[in-house]
């Protein structure tokens, strides 16, 4: 099986970093990490990343000179994510008396990427698989990607159909040269081909998207594995460097690895945390059809990588795990691209009835992965405002203006999202029964399923549950329950939920009506 064109012995050199003798900070031991394009050697105080000069279809460090510029281009990449990680470019030199040297004066015979060493308990690999990654977590996380987005150059050169066509093509050559007789080939046929035909259902979308601005300088490699909690903020670093096809891309192919990361380990009610709070940041609901296609390329690359480290690791110990998450990914990336059809579900009730929390609970199950688009009525009011979710607004944001402009803005993103083909959970008061009314129409006129869930509790629990409420977009108190309880709501048509009783109880009943 051939996984990559070797083109130098840097075996010396390895042997160098992995000895305290190539740190200057005093460390007394190296720790050293592979894969299947770097070899990384951590100290106490800092840490070397080697390129290994290999040639693989979607990169090139064949030559001392083509490392370099690499190592330049990924230290100014990640700069503007981790400028307290990354340090710069060091040579490693072979000194007067033939021994290695980093940043000495003699002959430069390599490259290193010098960066400020972290704790790896921090990255959010680590904090997963300890099962120390939550809501609150993932949703600052969304919130930095969401800012480092926006603030991402746009460019028009790169993404559209033609970048993820590149992509697709790439993967496909990855496969042949890579799988051997590892994965079923038929498998890999059947998903390069529903992969281009899934393109060409959503090329004009792609294309829209890139004149819209929505095609940027991204991270391109965004996993849990390459963010790291640092002095408690969720930080991006290791970005793709090394082609631009990779990190010129839509930024919901940059969201969309992360997403299936977190599927991956089985957090994909993370995954639909991440989504939706990106969602809620940005108002990109209308790019959602492009996700089936972006989780699964995602999920394809995962598992070419896999077979490329799987044939190129010293650690024979990793080679059948390695292998086996080949098989995972091909199977997820199959997975993805034969979603469910979309459906409408209105969850309403007054503050503290539990509406929210049955609506986060339930989206991970409903639709296309990594779940239904949540569209709650006390965010997009504050986009409205032009305010962050948690922060809190005046009376001028809760006018009876302001709940039509909100209640519309609810409809339209529904509507939009679910004719992309997505689920949709509206959750909102729904007091009037106009309100009522006009979500279901939203369904009716796009020929969905709909389903309405009415949760009522007892005033008491409803009011202790507003106060104790903390990091929540709504702004009601108990005396925003008291008023709400003396609305007319009119008659419920939909199903009541008594949501009093434990979280259990609530989301058994919720379950049964919905079928899950």
């Amino acid at each position: 099986m051939m996984v990559a064109m070797i083109t130098e012995d840097q075996s010396e050199i390895i042997s160098f970093l992995s000895t305290t003798a190539a740190f200057s900070d005093g460390s007394k031991s190296v720790a050293r990490r592979e894969t299947h394009i770097s070899e990384i050697f951590i100290g106490e105080k800092r840490t070397f990343k080697l390129k290994r000069a290999v040639k693989l279809p979607y990169l090139d460090f064949s030559t001392v000179d083509l490392r370099h510029r690499y190592c330049l281009a990924e230290v100014f990449i990640n700069k503007r994510t981790a400028p307290g990680i990354y340090i710069g470019a060091k040579p490693v030199t072979r000194e007067q008396n033939g021994n290695l040297a980093v940043g000495g004066n003699g002959k430069v015979v390599d490259w290193l990427v010098e960066m400020n060493s972290f704790d790896e308990a921090m990255l959010l690999s680590n904090l997963a698989s300890e099962g120390n990654i939550d809501r609150f977590l993932m949703e600052q996380l969304a919130d930095n990607i969401a800012t480092f987005h926006a603030g991402a150059e746009a460019r028009t050169d790169g993404g559209g159909r033609t970048g993820i066509a590149l992509i697709i093509e790439g993967n496909a050559k990855a496969f042949a040269e890579n799988g051997g007789d590892i994965l079923d080939k038929k498998k890999i046929n059947q998903l390069i081909e529903k992969s281009i035909s899934k393109l060409d259902d959503i090329s004009s979308l792609l294309e829209n998207r890139r004149g819209g601005g929505c095609v940027r300088f991204c991270h391109g490699d965004m996993h849990l594995g390459n963010i790291v909690l640092l002095d408690g903020v969720p930080t991006l670093f290791d970005a793709i460097e090394f082609n631009e096809n990779l990190n010129i891309i839509d930024v919901l192919y940059d969201l969309a690895f992360l997403l299936m990361d977190l599927e991956h380990i089985a957090r994909g009610d993370l995954a639909n945390i991440v989504m939706n709070r990106y969602m809620d940041i940005t108002g990109s609901s209308w790019g959602l059809a492009t996700l089936p296609l972006f989780l699964s390329v995602r999920a394809t690359i995962r598992s070419h990588v896999a077979l490329t480290l799987a044939g190129s690791t010293s650690d024979a110990l990793a080679v059948e795990p390695l292998k086996k998450n080949a098989k995972e990914y091909l199977q997820m990336a199959l997975d993805y691209l034969s979603p469910p059809p979309p459906r409408l579900i209105a969850v309403g009730g007054l503050s503290g009835s539990g509406k929210s929390r049955v609506a986060r609970s339930i989206a991970p199950q409903i639709g296309s992965r990594p779940g239904a688009r949540v569209l709650r009525s006390d965010v997009i009011r504050k986009r409205i405002a032009g305010v962050h979710p948690l922060d809190r607004l005046d009376e001028s944001g809760y006018t009876s203006k302001m709940t039509e402009k909100t209640y519309k803005a609810v409809y339209d993103e529904a509507r939009a999202t679910l004719l992309g083909g997505h689920s949709v959970i509206a959750d909102c008061v729904f007091a009037d029964p106009a309100q009522r009314a006009a979500i279901e129409a939203v369904a009716k006129d796009v020929g969905v399923p709909f389903v309405g869930m009415w949760l009522k509790a007892d005033p008491d629990i409803m009011q202790a549950r507003v106060t104790k409420r903390v990091n929540n977009a709504s702004d009601a108190d108990a005396s925003v329950v008291r008023e709400q309880l003396s609305y007319d709501v009119g008659e419920i048509g939909w199903d009541v939920v008594v949501s009093s009783g434990s979280r259990e109880q609530t989301d058994s009943r919720c379950s049964e009506i919905l079928g899950l």
